[in-house]
């Protein structure tokens, strides 16, 4: 193990109720990372996130915190804050003493306390909020108050479990720039559980995507939008248009009818694969010049792009672009070759990418609800 992990999870297995929510799961932490595991309901994240927490043991496997094994050991004996989705706050307690609280458990001098609480207000932006009632405060400001409770007990890792889940978007927003400094300025690790793939994208160092309780992939935000490993990653972190393809050999694909420069190499002659290829990637040009050609089926205006769906041999894309087009027009679609990601077959091939029945009606309905992850687990 390198100086650098400060937590190591290792083989670790949790059945709860009869059904497995984690299957052997590896994953090391670095000290002072901002690291994302992101998946849907019931992927296993907040589990994950119990583990190191302590508030759950597992069945099989170690957890190592700074290099020693910390299986059994309480929550309040790990150097280790959690801050959930429902903020907890003592509704009895003014702003100070709910920052207070931890210290006052630890039995500091009352000038430390003080001292510790003016600085934490001070980092989430409540100086001159000391003497509040936390009900009179927005659900922003409650949150603040949280993360200054959980920080004054100077943890090394801090837990978050969905926190800005119950903020509206331009509050959420607002709070993903907040806590990614507030991580950078102290230098601590963050471990953060959402379903929200802007979210991850926007404040991790390194994300985990999970489903199924098995990790999926981890990387940077960069490389797990543009190098997703199969299907689900493809299409949980942003749009993303799969087709079945044939790798003909290294640098060639074929695809919809057509043949394609691309990029991948390493792959079988003739081997059957997955192709990515993000909406923002495909331009729209006269069928002439085309390398494939379509039907607009749907134009959805989103502000700074038009969001069009289009036919082609019966498989229906998702195309983004500057341009209006109507429906019925045929369009022509040039795709460069690194717009092209080559994904080996997967058990989610064929489940995802095609935009037959797409709406943003039925991609709000589908979407986790923000009480998801609240039940005490998955």
């Amino acid at each position: 193990m390198t100086n650098n992990h400060i937590i190591d999870l290792k083989n670790i297995s949790v059945s709860l109720g009869g059904e497995q929510i984690l299957k052997n799961m590896n994953l090391y932490i670095n000290d002072k990372e901002f690291i994302t595991l992101l998946g849907p309901s019931g992927c296993g994240k907040t589990t994950t996130l119990r583990i190191i927490g302590g508030f759950l043991e597992p069945d099989e496997g170690d957890v190592i915190f700074g290099g020693k094994r910390v299986n059994g050991v309480p929550p309040h004996k790990r150097r280790v804050n959690t801050i959930f989705q429902r903020y907890a706050l003592f509704p009895h307690l003014n702003v100070f003493e709910n920052v207070a609280f931890g210290l006052r458990i630890k039995k500091l001098p009352e000038k430390e306390i003080r001292q510790t609480v003016d600085e934490m207000l001070k980092l989430v932006n409540l100086s001159g909020f000391d003497k509040r009632n936390v009900n009179s405060l927005s659900g922003g400001q409650q949150q603040r108050v949280a993360i200054a409770r959980a920080l004054a007990v100077n943890p090394k890792v801090l837990l978050l479990d969905e926190p800005l889940g119950a903020l509206d978007l331009k509050l959420r927003k607002d709070m993903q720039v907040e806590l990614k400094n507030i991580q950078q300025r102290l230098g601590i690790t963050f471990i953060y559980v959402t379903h929200d793939q802007e979210e991850a994208l926007s404040m991790s160092d390194t994300i985990v995507v999970m489903d199924g309780g098995v990790i999926q992939q981890i990387g940077s935000p960069l490389d797990i939008y543009n190098e997703p490993k199969n299907a689900f990653v493809a299409d949980f972190i942003g749009e993303s248009n799969i087709v079945d393809g044939v790798m003909v050999r290294d640098f060639c694909a074929e695809f919809a009818g057509s043949r394609f420069e691309c990029l991948d190499k390493g792959f079988s002659e003739r081997e059957a694969v997955d192709i990515v290829i993000r909406p923002e990637d495909v331009d729209v040009v006269p069928t002439e010049k085309g390398m494939l050609s379509g039907v607009v089926t749907s134009v959805t205006f989103k502000g700074v792009h038009f969001e069009i769906i289009v036919d082609v041999r019966g498989f229906k894309w998702m195309i983004q672009t500057t341009d209006y087009e109507a429906v019925g027009n045929v369009i022509g679609l040039r795709i460069e070759p690194d717009a092209i990601h080559v994904m080996k077959k997967s058990v989610y091939s064929g489940r995802y990418g095609d935009y037959s029945s797409f709406s943003d009606e039925i991609d709000m309905l589908s979407d986790t609800s923000y009480e998801e992850e609240s039940v005490p687990d998955e």
